[in-house]
């Protein structure tokens, strides 16, 4: 299991994030997942063999809000 941070500028509500960590919490190998909206950081608990951080991604595109990796 690891952890990996995500960013997205396109978080505006609440709302915004329970979408996000319905989305991403669906997704196999994902243990958990907590979306910031005031910052707009994204942390996901996951096992990477299983969904990986290009997969975390295009859940978060295809939910329709833009995503990235963050160094921090």
């Amino acid at each position: 299991m690891t952890t990996t941070i995500l960013r997205s500028d396109d978080l505006s509500c609440p709302s915004c994030a329970a979408t996000l960590e319905r989305a991403l919490t669906a997704l196999d190998g994902v243990e958990r997942a907590r979306v910031h909206v005031s910052t707009g950081r994204i942390e996901v608990e996951h096992e990477p063999d299983r969904a990986g951080v290009d997969r975390l991604i295009a859940t978060l595109r295809g939910a329709g809000y833009g995503a990235r990796r963050s160094p921090f």
